[in-house]
């Protein structure tokens, strides 16, 4: 199979990899060219596989989309729309498409590009990439770890089965299909972790400090991340989906017992360093308050359920930080009100 992988930060390079290791030719583009200097015909891969794949570098989105059988969009959050809006107009009828991870509503978005163009694709929504992964240098990609199971969503729902068998041909990982794209929204357990953690180190933030996610995993901290998983679990439950709790997913992710978070924390620090970020970036925080913990909210509203804490935490970054962080680009055109249908169906044509 074909695959165009559009993003080239470590975890479009990696799935890459892994896609070649699975007898799969691959595409790569990167939307601002910066990501794929120094990458010739091949990547070189350290970790959990290692040795090297070809892959045909794009120079553009058409070359790279060109006799594509699926595509994978991984990409930042705050930059995953415009690159959908960008690529849109070029993605081909029935090819589909998988965002490694999706971020609030993306799919509802891309659905709505391609319902515009008058076409209709199958689009994946996976709550977190195959892989944990980093960009050692220009050609150089470190897979740490391959996920024991991967989440999926899909729009329309019921292509959910079919792109989570997709999903593993692909990548070689279990694939777990959700009922509906919302549910890919909720399982993102990490927003709750980054949240608190921004707000226990905002002044080392500021400061431009060095310091390590894991280590700054204080009994307090872990306190506040776990009354804010308990309001996602919660807005989960309302909404007919099971997720994962953080604990759990921590430990699968990690590779380490499931216990008090606390207690997981020397654990997952003893496995390397975990920088965390540096500067007042609203970016650092795009991820964990503007497609999560925001979104939510939005969603909780439209139920009318309450999530104070989850509300307050966002109204404390927002003043830390000087910004506002609840603008969601990915919901443009979405009404809420229709989110059912939408999610079922995707939008008429």
């Amino acid at each position: 199979m074909r695959l165009a992988v559009l993003g080239a930060g470590a975890v479009g390079p990696a799935a890459a990899v892994l896609a070649v290791s699975r007898g799969h030719s691959v595409a790569l583009w990167s939307p601002r060219g910066g990501g794929t200097h120094g990458i010739g015909a091949t990547l070189r891969v350290e970790g959990v596989i290692a040795g090297t794949a070809r892959v045909d570098v794009a120079v553009d989105v058409s070359r790279a989309l060109w006799q594509a059988e699926a595509v994978l969009v991984s990409v930042p959050p705050h930059a995953l729309g415009p690159v959908l809006r960008r690529v849109a107009p070029m993605l081909h009828e029935g090819v589909p498409v998988l965002l490694a991870p999706s971020h609030s509503l993306a799919p509802l978005l891309l659905d709505r590009l391609l319902a515009s163009l008058g076409r209709a694709a199958p689009i994946g929504a996976m709550a977190t990439p195959p892989l944990l992964a980093a960009r050692e240098a220009g050609d150089l990609v470190r897979i740490t770890a391959l996920r024991e199971g991967v989440e999926i969503a899909a729009v329309p729902a019921a292509a959910a089965t079919g792109l989570a068998q997709l999903a593993a041909d692909l990548f070689g990982v279990p694939f777990r299909p959700l009922p509906d794209a919302v549910g890919a929204a909720l399982a993102n357990h990490d927003a709750v972790l980054q949240a608190a953690l921004a707000i226990a180190n905002a002044t080392r933030i500021e400061g431009a400090e060095p310091w390590d996610i894991h280590e700054r995993l204080t009994p307090a901290v872990c306190r506040l991340a776990e009354r804010l998983d308990a309001e996602r679990l919660h807005l989960a439950h309302a909404l007919g989906h099971a997720v994962t709790p953080l604990p759990t997913a921590l430990a699968r992710a990690h590779g380490v017992e499931e216990a008090p978070l606390f207690r997981m924390a020397a654990a997952m620090a003893a496995q390397g360093a975990a920088p965390g970020p540096l500067g007042l970036d609203a970016t650092h925080l795009a991820e964990s308050v503007t497609y999560g913990l925001a979104l939510w909210l939005r969603l909780a509203e439209a139920r009318g359920l309450a999530m104070p804490l989850t509300a307050a935490a966002v109204a404390v970054l927002e003043a830390l930080w000087g910004s506002a962080l609840s603008g969601d680009d990915l919901l443009e055109g979405l009404d809420l009100a229709q989110l059912p249908t939408l999610m079922r169906d995707g939008h008429p044509r």
